[in-house]
């Protein structure tokens, strides 16, 4: 017989506000902010839970959001002649959305999915005005947030462009060594520019250096 768990609303609050303080402790790493300051997160971001090939976004529609990832793995792919193309794969303490088609208005190209069960905390370009009206500050922390966002997506271009597989592949392990357990390979060699079988090979070469 199944168990059902009921929560109180005192224990989902709880639970709320201990995954907020994990998003106010990062803006307050990135610009000072005064308590009153950091309640406005509580007012402007909402919660969001993905479960895994769950999209937060698909191509054709227009993004109106901005979503911090509390937990989980989001993968960023647009699709060319059929064929899908993984541009970034993001994971918790980042932030996720389509800037062309949230800046501007237009379609987006970019599909956002969740790779694993996710949870963010979103916040609409309404909202995010909003908040720019009552904190400058946070205009200020916008435009370090985009300017990272920016620089991320410069570092893929000049890697894949400048690297050799095995670099790149170094690399992305370096930043996240449990990746292979969280995101399938098929998606981490598109990623990296490579097919599967090529993966494989790389990950078989540098296990074999190691070992002698």
């Amino acid at each position: 017989m199944l168990k059902v768990v009921k929560y109180s609303a005192i224990c989902v609050a709880t639970h709320l506000k201990t995954m907020l303080d994990k998003l106010k402790e990062y803006c307050k790493r990135t610009v000072p902010l005064t308590d009153n300051e950091l309640k406005l997160i509580d007012k402007y971001f909402e919660p969001a839970s993905f479960n895994k090939k769950d999209f937060l976004l698909t191509n054709g529609k227009i993004c109106n959001f901005i979503a911090f990832i509390y937990e989980g793995a989001v993968r960023h792919f647009h699709v060319k002649d059929g064929v899908e193309k993984t541009c970034d794969l993001s994971f918790a303490n980042s932030w996720v959305t389509d800037f062309q088609s949230f800046t501007l208005g237009t379609s987006c190209i970019m599909n956002l999915q969740a790779l694993e069960n996710t949870t963010v905390f979103v916040i609409t370009k309404k909202n995010l005005t909003e908040l720019y009206k009552e904190c400058s500050k946070y205009e200020t922390f916008g435009r370090i947030m985009a300017e990272q966002v920016a620089q991320r997506a410069t570092e893929i271009a000049m890697s894949l462009s400048s690297d050799k597989p095995e670099e790149r592949y170094l690399k992305l392990i370096k930043n996240n060594p449990d990746i292979f357990q969280r995101v399938q390979q098929k998606y981490i060699a598109n990623f990296l520019g490579i097919g599967p079988e090529s993966l494989s090979r790389i990950r078989n070469r540098i296990v074999n250096k190691r070992k002698s």
